[in-house]
């Protein structure tokens, strides 16, 4: 078939990345980590009460290639490679002169791309002979994904998901006890941090920022425990990689190029897959446009500040230096479960704060309506944090129509959203309003902010 009528484009097994792209290779040093107590740069070895002794090693790796173990590899040729899909049906509803494509990672066997960081994070875990692993979820895809690498290697999952989304997304909940997962609602009774919040507010919606504190918490109490995160940290993004690796090779054999790489923004993981293969490429010259897209309920690249912070509520984690509101930020109870965290990666906040990147924040109720239009051309229903990286694709794409110049767009389109029907559901009866972004909230929690003095 040739290039001109081909819709998807898959590639042959022997083509599929064997290595991780670790992207500090090709960016200025990170700024250190600093100990939650005592303020001071963070060794690595603090931080082996909570990670795997590898996923450590590849958080503060500078090496641009890190082999993908074998037995890794084995459960990727499972889905991947995920196909590229050309949405000619979305140009010519968009009347657009702009090409489409988009990666389509609800192929998984979980429905999203968080699959591609729990196995490798459950594998060193296994490797090191821990027994048991604890975690956080928002919408529950990371918790899907978790529970299934867990399955497979013979693990005990622990999940701490935000009561907001515990409540109103009951499928991927009952998706981890199908894998023999346990999964709690957030903030719980099982944790001192979780008892804390709900003596405050026993009707706390709760937040990544508590249910990483329980989760932490968790693995710290017990000697065959570690913590694992699905999003954030440097390793995890870096196994992420392999979505935009597969796509540039994807692209390759269309015979297009982006000009502009887009993904949507919670931790960072879902965009940093997509668009940090193509560093190497803004480094050489060529002008890629790489965007992170957030909700306007939770924009903590385009509202927050750039400064050292916890990555949770409790203060138990590492301080990282990122854009956040503040620890203490509980966003408002979006559908998008999976973005509404306070803070981003130290590793996109820096390419933000570089200039190598841009970011832009979008309403629910605009994202909603984004992925009807492209569920109604392209016929896949996109996950609620997929919609705004649809909607920004969207955007551009008209934007070539009225400045009528021709532009290759590629996004990621992270999962399905047939887990998240209720939300659907409610958008479309005309119950889901627009969340208004409190003012007063960010300037409470950015007060609160640690006073760090950087080495």
């Amino acid at each position: 078939m040739s290039k001109e009528l081909t819709n998807r484009i898959y590639l042959d097994p022997q083509e599929l990345p064997q290595q991780w792209y670790n992207a500090q290779a090709d960016m200025r040093p990170l700024p250190p980590m600093y100990h939650p107590a005592t303020l001071k740069p963070l060794d690595p070895s603090d931080l082996t009460a909570i990670f795997a002794e590898e996923l450590i090693q590849q958080e503060i790796s500078r090496e641009r290639f890190i082999e993908i173990p074998e037995e890794v590899q084995d459960f990727y040729r499972v889905w991947r490679a995920t196909p590229l899909c050309r949405a000619r049906n979305l140009e010519k509803l968009l009347d657009t002169p702009a090409k489409i494509y988009f990666k389509y990672e609800g192929d998984s066997p979980t429905g999203s791309h968080k699959l591609n960081t729990a196995l490798p994070q459950v594998y060193y875990n296994k490797k090191q002979g821990v027994k048991r692993i604890s975690t956080e979820t928002g919408a529950g895809q990371w918790a899907c994904a978790l529970a299934v690498a867990c399955n497979k290697f013979g693990l005990e999952c622990m999940v701490y998901m935000v009561r907001v989304s515990y409540d109103g997304k009951p499928y991927r909940r009952i998706f981890v006890q199908s894998f023999d997962g346990k999964i709690v609602a957030s903030p719980s009774e099982l944790t001192a941090s979780g008892r804390a919040i709900l003596a405050q507010d026993p009707a706390c919606s709760g937040s990544l920022g508590i249910a990483i504190s329980e989760a932490v918490e968790d693995a710290v109490g017990r000697e065959d425990t570690r913590y694992c995160l699905g999003s954030v940290l440097n390793h995890v993004l870096m196994h992420q990689t392999v979505i935009g690796l597969e796509a540039k090779k994807q692209m390759e054999k269309a015979g297009a190029y982006p000009d502009v790489v887009i993904g949507c923004v919670g931790g960072g993981s879902n965009f940093g897959g997509i668009a940090l293969p193509y560093l190497p490429d803004q480094l050489a010259g060529k002008k890629v446009r790489l965007i992170g897209v957030e909700p306007t309920a939770c924009p903590t690249l385009t509202r927050g500040v750039y400064a050292y912070d916890f990555g949770d509520t409790a203060k138990l984690t590492p301080m990282m230096k990122m854009y956040t509101l503040g620890h203490g930020f509980i966003p408002s109870g979006i559908h998008a479960g999976g973005l509404r965290y306070h803070g981003a990666s130290a590793l996109l906040s820096q390419l933000y704060h570089d200039g190598r990147m841009e970011a832009r924040a979008y309403n629910q109720l605009d994202c909603f309506q984004a992925a009807l239009d492209f569920a109604h051309a392209e016929m896949i229903l996109p996950a609620p944090e997929s919609s705004h990286a649809v909607k920004a694709a969207i955007d551009e794409a008209l934007l070539a129509k009225e400045q009528g110049v021709e532009k290759t767009i590629l996004f990621c389109l992270s999962g399905h959203g047939y887990f998240d029907m209720s939300a659907y559901e409610n958008y479309l009866s005309g119950q889901l309003q627009d969340v208004p972004f409190s003012e007063e909230a960010l300037q409470k929690s950015l007060a609160e902010l640690p006073q760090v003095v950087e080495a």
